[in-house]
């Protein structure tokens, strides 16, 4: 697969169900997820509702990418609402397997860092992503995510073994 037709758009109410599945295949196909197999044990209608709630948000993004009719990639940025945070977003991307290496990653992230930048509310992006994931610490440096910290034992492998997390940030505007 040399070249793809894509669109890159908000995520809206109908794309509730799709996206559980997405989400659910991405835990499948590798442990850099912060959720498994399972995914994340949404149902279709909350799930909606809650990306009426982010497409009508200042300081939230939900963006999914589709390529041949089916949702590929989902990239985010997760705020709080607590006036103390608000200004802090937390970044996720999760790309298919079978379109790992054709530059997804990359389109994505900087949708994200556009829409931020171009906004008024959030300052600090943050994120967190296992040490043994090169592909995207190298991305997310690439585009200025710089690693605070490394948290010994920050999450768990499929077999139950600790993996080491880093926490990275970029600040805005």
């Amino acid at each position: 697969m040399s070249e793809i037709d894509l669109t890159l758009r908000g995520a809206e109410f109908e794309d509730a169900a799709s996206l559980i599945d997405l989400l659910n295949q991405l835990g499948s196909e590798t442990e850099f997820m912060s959720f498994d197999r399972f995914g994340m044990g949404l149902k279709p209608e909350l799930l909606g509702r809650h990306l009426e709630a982010i497409a009508a948000s200042d300081h939230q993004l939900l963006l999914v990418a589709e390529a041949n009719g089916a949702l590929v990639a989902v990239a985010s940025i997760a705020a709080d609402e607590d006036p103390r945070t608000y200004h802090i977003g937390e970044v996720g991307i999760g790309v298919l397997q079978e379109y790992w290496g054709l530059g997804l990653g990359s389109i994505l992230l900087e949708e994200l860092l556009d829409w931020a930048e171009a906004g008024e509310v959030l300052f600090r992006l943050e994120l967190k992503v296992q040490v043994q994931n090169q592909r995207a610490r190298h991305l997310y440096e690439k585009f200025g995510f710089a690693t605070e910290t490394i948290m010994s034992r920050g999450a768990r492998g499929d077999q139950g073994e600790f993996l080491d997390v880093a926490f990275m940030s970029r600040l805005l505007h």
